[in-house]
């Protein structure tokens, strides 16, 4: 028989509290170690800016999985099947084609209503620094917030108040964010909240959400040439003039806190709740079954 300190003891270690904790605090060190290898050593080699990004990004993307693999595995005794290999094409593919089609959507709106112009088109080498720091973007966020946030609170409150949960702090915490309005609240908190996780319990696979988010990031940007708050580039394949009304534009949050934007993601959104249902993927309150 165990020792009561024991037992205490594994009853913590393995609550969904201290998992969420010990699992975001680590992915957040891994990526802060890729930071301090940029500012100590990268930097002072010969590469390009370019390729200095690269070597970066790749490394925080590879530290987080494994990181997050080699926890779960030992915490949870099981085999981390939301990063299978097998479905990784799949989802990589829809996660790139829906992300890139929906941006694509909401810049064709702006068009169609004169709001939006290309001024002028670049390189396609204007398109790497975007394209890895919305890749890093992509990995890093979903597996902390899809992967461990998400999952977790689902497997023990069940999926519709993990859903409720993940919306209510994403509305919380950009409330207060620089700029924010009604709608870029609203917008973000459909998009990062909800659509995002209705795309995990779809596929319960976090390669769909990681590579929505990252086609998401990037096409914005990067290839339309609108503002992304998170995503900071200075080149973008078309070099655009995007003007009108904010609740069509986003103003200062640019596009994707669009009133389409939110439209558009929250339609999307009841259609894969509604297929993960009816593929059984909901899970219920740990009281209920």
């Amino acid at each position: 028989m165990e020792k009561p300190t024991r037992m205490i003891f594994k009853k913590i270690l393995y609550s969904p509290f201290t998992k969420i904790i010990i699992g975001i605090s680590l992915i957040i060190i891994v990526v802060f170690s890729g930071e301090l290898l940029r500012n100590n050593i990268i930097n002072k080699t010969s590469l390009s800016q370019n390729w200095k990004n690269v070597v970066i990004g790749s490394l925080q993307i590879v530290l987080a999985i494994f990181t997050y693999i080699l926890l779960f595995r030992t915490l949870e005794k099981r085999k981390i099947s939301e990063l299978s290999t097998g479905n990784f094409l799949t989802n990589t593919f829809w996660g790139c084609t829906i992300g890139t089609g929906t941006q694509s959507l909401v810049i064709l709106l702006l068009y169609w209503t004169h709001n939006y112009s290309i001024t002028k088109t670049n390189p396609l080498s204007f398109l790497i620094p975007g394209l890895i720091s919305a890749l890093v973007a992509g990995f890093v966020m979903e597996i902390i917030l899809r992967g461990i946030l998400f999952r977790v609170v689902e497997e023990y409150l069940g999926t519709s108040i993990a859903i409720m949960f993940l919306a209510l702090l994403f509305l919380i915490v950009h409330t207060s964010g620089e700029h924010a309005t009604t709608l870029s609240v609203l917008a973000t908190t459909i998009q990062a909240g909800i659509f995002l996780s209705s795309l995990y319990i779809f596929s319960k696979s976090l390669w769909l959400p990681i590579f929505f988010h990252f086609a998401w990031d990037f096409a914005e940007p990067s290839i339309f040439g609108g503002i992304n708050p998170g995503i900071s580039v200075e080149e973008s394949l078309f070099t655009s003039k995007i003007t009108g009304p904010e609740i069509f534009t986003g103003g200062l949050n640019g596009p994707g806190n669009s009133i389409q934007a939110a439209t558009l993601c929250l339609v999307l959104s009841i259609i894969f709740l509604r297929m993960g249902k009816r593929k059984g993927n909901f899970i219920k309150p740990y009281w209920r079954r």
